[in-house]
């Protein structure tokens, strides 16, 4: 007899409270042949851009001619402009744009041969000093943080006409925000020479490293500042390690110390060993694949888990390669048996994202003068940046966070309900997974709503230093789908606020089902 939708809900629910090992899943040494979809890289990064209808020139950012006075050894290592963009409708709180500490720049990246590393600084809307330093990355990997900027959590949105209307939900409300175009060749960063890309979250995370010492070398009066490290999906892996380069930084006294206080993952990648092991049960609770289907998924996971283990023993660039080609098969079933333009950042929509508007304005003359980028165009997602870490995806970067945790580095895991890709359940796994002194409590911990004036946003589960928060009606891309709750939700983490407290502390578990945790 076909399974009841009441004892697969109940069965969810037992997987969702009791996590499993992936031993205890039933081995299979046959792939599904149904899938058509060829797990390239070249594959993936085409759909990565198509999904956003954007149309980089180039597949890597080489930059314009660098003037000689930039070159030299004598050159400074940044070079930052106040910036005013052309063209933005209205005025925030009645400051004029020029005093509001708007600023576009270049580090020149020590140890490479010519990478240029660009980024957006924006100081408090409200004049806040005090307010904390954030940094956002975005994913891809090899995806642009203007993506963010222009889209979720920047200080503007980009019209039809190409004119910027003021964000009132923008990060920079609760915070001093730097974007930032990374690993070199995405954006506006670039480099003359291919030994400049980047293969590993080792030089990924230097670079970061490095730019953020230049930083607060020139902007002094917020080096004391709380410092948080936020971004989502492949964010997912160069963020952990980025936390751990900065931590690791403060211990040596290597240079200036940065006040990091924890980081936050949106809809990340972090462990695929785990969140791999969760696209079947994701699609078949979402209705997106049927119950006759879920062994056609589920059959691919023992390859990829030992794909993934191989991996993880021996590091090379081989066997990490093949296990990213053997894992992705698994989300292609998915979408193949699936049969429809689905929108895997958000299954609620079909057909994908049109962030054109944003290369179009980024490559006008007189923006690229305002951002003091020459003549370098716009590169919105590198497909070489994407084919260079190839075997950096199936990595574990979870593995380096427990001692974050240990040491009080705050941490929060958030995903919204209806991503597909880097889907809520898979994260949940592996935040209630990954061993740590608080594991058992974090486990134990009630459930609470996140309340935004009385209504709704999510659920979460919080103990100590770690907070999951599972965001309602929203994709992939929390802050364009949630602007609001998802800026409050910055505000409350950063203060420190961002808690299980009072009435929401006790909901029933009987609640369980109907908050969808």
């Amino acid at each position: 007899m076909a399974p009841t939708f009441s004892s697969l809900f109940l069965s969810l629910l037992i997987l969702l409270l009791t996590p499993l090992s992936s031993s205890a899943r039933t081995h299979y040494n046959k792939a599904s042949q149904s899938s058509k979809v060829l797990s390239s890289p070249k594959t993936q990064a085409q759909k990565l851009i198509q999904a956003f209808n954007l149309s980089p020139k180039h597949a890597f950012n080489t930059g314009s001619p660098v003037r000689e006075e930039d070159s030299s050894v004598d050159a400074p290592l940044m070079v930052e402009k106040d910036l005013v963009f052309p063209n933005v409708v209205g005025d925030p709180a009645n400051n004029s744009i020029q005093f509001l500490g708007h600023h576009a720049g270049y580090y020149r990246l020590p140890h490479t041969v010519d990478a240029r590393m660009f980024y957006f600084f924006f100081e408090s809307r409200k004049s806040n000093k005090s307010a904390p330093v954030v940094i956002w990355l975005t994913g891809g990997p090899g995806c642009s943080s203007e993506l963010a900027l222009f889209y979720e959590n920047g200080p503007f949105h980009i019209s039809e006409n190409l004119s910027l209307i003021w964000n009132d939900f923008g990060w920079d409300q609760e915070s001093n925000i730097i974007f930032v175009d990374q690993p070199t060749g995405t954006g506006f960063s670039y480099s003359s020479n291919a030994n400049d890309t980047r293969h590993n979250e080792e030089g990924i995370s230097n670079d970061l490293y490095h730019f953020l010492q230049e930083f607060f070398k020139q902007h002094g009066d917020y080096v004391n500042n709380d410092f948080y490290i936020t971004g989502e999906s492949y964010a997912g892996h160069y963020i952990p390690a980025f936390a751990s380069r900065v931590h690791k930084g403060n211990k040596a006294n290597e240079g200036i110390f940065i006040n990091l206080k924890g980081f936050a993952i949106g809809n990340g990648l972090t462990n695929p060993a785990i969140q791999f092991n969760e696209y079947a049960d994701f699609a078949l609770y979402m209705g997106i694949i049927k119950q006759s289907q879920y062994t056609n998924v589920t059959d691919l996971v023992p390859p990829c888990e030992q794909a993934i283990q191989a991996c993880a023993t021996n590091g090379s660039t081989a066997s990490c390669t093949d296990a990213f080609h053997v894992c992705l098969n698994i989300f292609d079933e998915v979408l193949f048996l699936n049969g429809t333009d689905l929108n895997h950042y958000d299954i609620r929509k079909q057909g994908g994202y049109d962030f054109s508007k944003m290369e179009e304005f980024l490559n006008q003359d007189a923006v690229r003068q305002a951002l003091g980028v020459n003549n370098t165009e716009f590169v919105a997602c590198s497909t070489t940046v994407y084919d260079a870490l190839v075997a950096d995806w199936m990595k574990n970067l979870e593995v380096g966070i427990p001692a974050l945790l240990e040491d009080g580095i705050n941490v929060l895991i958030y995903a919204g309900e209806y991503d597909l890709i880097c889907n809520w359940l898979g994260n949940y796994k592996w935040v209630t997974a990954m061993q740590w002194s608080g594991q058992k409590n974090f486990r134990n911990a009630p459930i609470a709503f996140f309340l935004v004036d009385g209504v709704q946003e999510g659920v979460m589960r919080s103990y100590g230093p770690l907070t999951f928060l599972k965001a309602y009606n929203a994709g992939h891309l929390v802050p364009m789908d949630q602007p609001k709750a998802a800026l409050e939700m910055l505000k409350r983490w950063t203060q420190g606020t961002l808690t299980v407290a009072g009435d929401q502390a006790n909901i029933p578990t009987l609640d369980f089902g109907s908050l969808h945790f």
